[in-house]
């Protein structure tokens, strides 16, 4: 099959511009399409569309959007990401802003068959070859020059663009219904919790051991031994090794265990202030300024560690199980009150009386464990749900990449036929 540059095939490639001053606070005139809202299926997104005066936009040459265009993204983080504008495209008229080529074809070329190519490993690697800058760089139009499409007749490329428009829209529709799962999993997470801090996760071990339900109902002020947050003006110890710093990045409200793959480290002068911020095992942290209310539970074992101003360091005395009062805090119940706190405060964040003021629901030690290990197994499973969806939906990029590169290596047609 013949390769051609993609200059070549092109009836014109040009991007667009938008006023001076840019166009927020205009709300009404001729929608300006930028990287934002091509998706990463082709498609478009117009949650939140902008928009160019329509004097502006009729003294424009460049950038008018028409129906079997290729957009693609020029610049920035999603440099290389195309979408098609196809039958369905809404609206009549509507111009590219200065972040996203046009690719025109010209008619010995399907639009629909350069669109998928660009999208195919093949064509995207070509694209980003040319890249250049730091993250925030782009393309110039001279990449144009330096992608080679395969073109086959325009009868080809129309028969080649419709097989995989039906076989990637199976694709597609299974990703859709894979991407449904975190949600799903999202919420059977929350259920657990729920259900465990409600006593109904071990009302058989209660049934099975002869015990009531005794729980009592306590401020976490009188489950704390100590409540500190971590202090100003660290930047100046950040070091490239020494003792690990725990920041607000290292929190998630998914999960009570610290995510340390981003580390920073400090070297503290001898004398600092900052060393009752040290932190211990079991330590509870809470995140107080900002997305307030995700929770850490310092493991066993963790090197020398302190905490930065944004976080609050509490630590449980003997009649708490710090794993139960952790997920506690991390529950929707909680969560709920770290909210109601936030948004009744002068402030945004949390105080230390804050901290101390969340109430708890308190069963016995011996049930405090035994939930302890339910949530453990019910999440393990968990886990291994979300293990298996990771999978799965690799497992489905690579079947679309592999449909893609099949399609220009001409494997997809014998004798003017299309495998199915």
């Amino acid at each position: 099959m013949e390769s051609k540059t993609l200059r070549s095939i092109l009836k014109s490639l040009e991007s667009g511009s938008r006023p001076k001053g840019g166009v927020s606070g205009i709300s009404d005139g001729i929608p300006s399409i930028g990287a934002e809202h091509l998706d990463t299926d082709g498609g478009f997104c117009f949650d939140r569309i902008k928009y160019i005066p329509k004097e502006y936009a009729s003294r424009l040459r460049r950038g008018k959007i028409q129906p079997g265009d290729v957009l693609l993204v020029k610049d920035g983080a999603t440099t290389g990401k195309v979408s098609y504008v196809d039958q369905q495209y809404p609206f009549f008229e509507s111009f590219v802003n200065e972040h996203v080529f046009i690719c025109r074809p010209s008619q010995a070329v399907c639009g629909k068959y350069l669109f998928y190519f660009l999208r195919s490993n093949s064509g995207n690697s070509q694209i980003m070859a040319t890249f250049h800058g730091a993250a925030q760089g782009g393309i110039s139009s001279a990449f144009a020059d330096d992608v080679y499409v395969p073109l086959p007749t325009l009868d080809e490329q129309l028969g080649i663009a419709s097989y995989l428009d039906d076989t990637i829209h199976h694709v597609s529709k299974i990703k859709s219904r894979l991407e449904k799962i975190p949600a799903i999993l999202k919420k059977f997470r929350q259920s657990v919790l729920i259900a465990a801090f409600k006593g109904d996760l071990t009302q058989d071990w209660r049934d099975h051991s002869g015990k009531e339900k005794n729980w009592k109902a306590v401020k976490t002020g009188s489950l704390f031994t100590y409540v500190t947050s971590g202090s100003r003006g660290w930047a100046k110890y950040y070091a490239e090794s020494g003792a690990l710093f725990i920041r607000i990045t290292n929190l998630d409200h998914d999960s009570i265990y610290l995510d340390l793959r981003n580390k920073k480290y400090v070297v503290l002068p001898a004398k600092a202030e900052g060393r009752r911020t040290r932190v211990q095992s079991n330590d509870v942290l809470i995140s107080i300024t900002a997305d307030v209310g995700m929770i850490g539970l310092v493991p066993e074992g963790l090197e020398e560690t302190y905490i930065n101003q944004h976080i609050a360091l509490a630590r449980p005395n003997q009649n708490v199980n710090p794993e139960y009062l952790a997920w506690y805090l991390s529950a929707p119940s909680a969560q709920s009150q770290f909210k109601d706190l936030q948004r009744g405060a002068t402030k945004v964040g949390l105080g230390l009386n804050d901290i101390k003021s969340i109430k708890v629901d308190l069963p016995s030690l011996d049930e405090q464990s035994e939930i302890v290990n339910r949530v453990h197994e019910l999440f393990k499973l968990i886990d291994s749900l979300e293990s298996r969806y990771r999978k799965a939906m690799s497992r489905t990029d690579k079947i679309e990449q592999s449909i893609l590169a099949k399609a220009f290596r001409s494997e997809l047609i014998s004798n003017g036929h299309y495998y199915q």
